[in-house]
């Protein structure tokens, strides 16, 4: 599966896109591999409790998990997932 990182994960990462091979079919499964694959993303994404942090954001097919089953929605491998970190700005 292919997923892509947005603004500083992108350096964490090594790139705009990262190819996942999750051992699930939902959203933290893919999260999980790819802590696993790149281990400073995990203090990036998630909280102490394994829930993602506050403004960190994961959309598939441009609709945001927050609005279906959050960590626990399902996606196929053609999804698109898109990873996008808290971003402070004005």
């Amino acid at each position: 599966m292919q997923v892509k990182v947005f603004a500083n994960l992108r350096q964490i990462c090594g790139g705009v896109t990262v190819e996942v091979f999750p051992d699930g079919d939902k959203v933290i499964d893919v999260l999980e591999k790819m802590v696993n694959m790149f281990p400073p993303l995990e203090e990036e994404i998630f909280t102490e409790d394994r829930q993602l942090k506050p403004f960190v954001h994961v959309y598939i097919n441009g609709r945001n998990i927050i609005h279906a089953e959050n960590l626990q929605t399902k996606m196929t491998e053609n999804d698109q997932f898109a990873l996008f970190p808290p971003v402070a700005g004005g």
